[in-house]
């Protein structure tokens, strides 16, 4: 018996060292590909984003330079150059522009490329008297066309995406008109994380990124033909560039390896690139492999862990076995020699071997339940998930949708009667809350985890304004009456105007289903300064309050007062998260002249006078 242990102890033991050296041969394999076509699809979603933000940004700025080109003051400023009074007014008029539009800066040339005003002409160093004839987006524009180019500004040594446009006289093109596009603040959203945001030119050479060390970088060979083209237009000024010590591979799979070189070593990345023809720019997103090499390293030693667990219970399945056998026999022999003297004791023996084998049966099934259990909380799991994804963003874009569709049947009615111009203002409201539902789309993710949007000032007045426009419909539904009372001078908070907006549409709606088919339908929005630097917002109305036994769950995902189909349960819970991140506080009361108040608390905040910079 012993013998056959042993044997069964060996072969138990080569199968698992087998099973192991086969996950380690094939597993390294197959893991670092499969995590790698994770990090990939992560990379993509990253690079849409960015490359969207981008796009966004220069689109914004993209026709203005032709229309301030075809302002007349403009056009007879650069008829007659010496008249100093026009030019004088013509920078004030750019200052103004420059600052309404929060460019960088903008400024008028001559067809031989002196600038004759800008916006910045008040402070040091100014552009006035500056020649840039040697831009691409000078001479593209003078020569009737769209100027576009990015590079280091040569007397602000700042960095810029420039747009240039011709400014058309009877007497042909008499000067150009050029917009400088500040792109700091989409860079600096791109540090932290485990992964790099970059952006390159034609040459290879790093204009944008997260790291600041890599700016003015190249990844390709800084071969005398690429210098000589960077040196033409200056795109760098007097920078100095340099060459990362790079390392490209490929996968198996056709991923693109990259890797660079620094003080504390080599950092392989995975590389995910996207081009933007219209900027001229490669825009690539670098994840860190560390992450990929760790998992499937993790990956490995948990299945060969598995593996070496499951040899152990099977080594102790067999053991008992054995000894079962082992018993059964010593029983078996016991009671022939004992049969003829212990008649009773053999049937109790017996009956002890029918329990055991009942016991081993029972424990069997009940092992067998307990998967399938485990298995079916796992698949709950993943749907409860799902199920809270797709809830949430149904509730969020449910009134962003709604305002949309009532915008759409004004403007047809507004075209119907021929009023253009109305219909025209109508159609860029439904772009506006289009950009909404793209902003509450991103910011969904606030439930989970604080988000990275940067907060400042919000004008109350402005985002009252703006939650009027989505909630007015619900209001008119709910036959409600909207009182607002800011005091005679609006504060201004510290949060984002997206996001308190959203709070304020949950609030004013919860607000309206309380009223609704109600006598007294009143609706109170009120904010008062504070003497400990913060402003107070409180929303009243006349329904039936929040009841006392549901007061502590009223901010818990999901959980709702309202009957089955007329809510989720989510804007309550999404309003506390959100003002929790702006730092303030939501408290949902009882009033004591019956309705529900909702208070919230944020930190006062002046609006900025904004400044030009170069």
């Amino acid at each position: 018996m012993n013998r056959h242990r042993r044997r069964h102890w060996i072969i138990l033991g080569v199968v698992a060292a087998v099973v192991c050296l086969l996950i380690v041969s094939f597993g390294h394999r197959y893991a670092t590909a499969l995590y790698l076509d994770q990090a990939a699809a992560r990379g993509e979603n990253t690079l849409g984003l960015a490359v969207t933000a981008l796009r966004g940004q220069l689109a914004r700025y993209e026709k203005l330079p032709q229309l301030i080109a075809d302002d007349p003051d403009i056009k007879e400023l650069v008829a007659a150059p010496g008249n100093l009074a026009k030019v004088d007014e013509i920078n004030g008029f750019l200052k103004q522009i420059n600052e309404l539009l929060e460019s960088s800066d903008i400024y008028v040339m001559l067809p031989d490329g002196d600038t004759l005003a800008a916006s910045n002409f008040d402070q040091t160093p100014t552009f006035i008297g500056e020649n840039f004839s040697y831009r691409p987006y000078f001479y593209d524009a003078r020569n009737g066309g769209i100027g576009r180019f990015f590079a280091l500004g040569t007397t602000s040594l700042k960095r810029g995406y420039y747009f240039g446009a011709p400014i058309n006289t009877d007497a042909g093109i008499a000067g150009v008109v050029v917009f400088k596009v500040d792109i700091d603040v989409i860079e600096s959203s791109w540090r932290g994380g485990d992964y790099e945001i970059i952006v390159t030119d034609p040459e290879g050479i790093i204009f944008m990124s997260g790291r600041h060390d890599w700016l003015f970088s190249a990844i390709q060979p800084l071969t005398d033909e690429r210098l000589a083209r960077t040196a033409t237009t200056r795109r760098y000024a007097d920078a100095k560039l340099k060459e990362l010590p790079v390392t490209r591979g490929l996968t198996q799979d056709g991923h693109d390896l990259l890797s660079i070189a620094g003080r504390e070593g080599a950092r392989q990345y995975l590389v995910v690139t996207e081009t933007m023809p219209e900027a001229d720019w490669t825009v690539k997103v670098l994840l860190d492999t560390s992450s990929v090499h760790t998992q499937m390293l993790t990956t490995i030693a948990a299945l060969v862990l598995l593996v070496a667990l499951g040899a152990m219970g099977a080594a102790v399945w067999l053991e008992r076995r054995a000894r079962l056998a082992e018993r059964l026999q010593v029983q078996c022999e016991a009671r022939e020699e004992l049969e003829h003297r212990v008649e009773e004791r053999t049937a109790d023996l017996a009956a002890v071997n029918r329990l055991l084998e009942e016991e081993v049966a029972e424990r069997r099934m009940t092992e067998r339940v307990l998967r399938k259990t485990q298995s079916d909380l796992v698949q709950a799991g993943k749907l409860a998930a799902l199920g809270q994804m797709a809830a949430a963003l149904s509730h969020e874009l449910n009134q962003p949708l709604a305002a949309a569709r009532t915008y759409a049947d004004n403007a047809a009615l507004l075209i119907e009667r021929g009023r253009i111009d109305e219909a025209g203002e109508t159609v860029g409201r439904i772009a506006s809350l289009t950009e909404r539902m793209a902003s509450i789309s991103k910011h969904l993710r606030n439930f989970a985890r604080k988000p990275n949007e940067k907060l400042g000032p919000v004008a109350l007045d402005e985002t009252v304004r703006d939650t009027l426009e989505i909630i007015g419909w619900r209001l008119k539904a709910a036959d409600a009456d909207l009182i607002v009372n800011l005091g005679p001078a609006p504060s201004a908070v510290r949060a984002g105007a997206v996001r308190l907006q959203q709070v304020l549409v949950n609030i004013i709606s919860n607000a309206a289903d309380a009223v609704e088919g109600l006598d007294d339908r009143r609706i109170e929005l009120s904010a008062r300064p504070t003497e400990d630097g913060k402003v107070t917002i409180i929303v009243r109305d006349r329904g039936p309050g929040v009841p006392a036994a549901i007061a502590e769950r009223i901010f818990d995902p999901f959980f709702s007062t309202k009957g089955v189909g007329k809510g989720l349960g989510l804007g309550l819970s999404i309003s506390y998260n959100i003002i929790k991140d702006f730092g303030g506080m939501l408290a949902v009361e009882k009033h004591p002249d019956g309705g529900t108040v909702a208070i919230i608390t944020l930190e006062a905040s002046d609006m900025p006078v904004r400044e030009a910079a170069e």
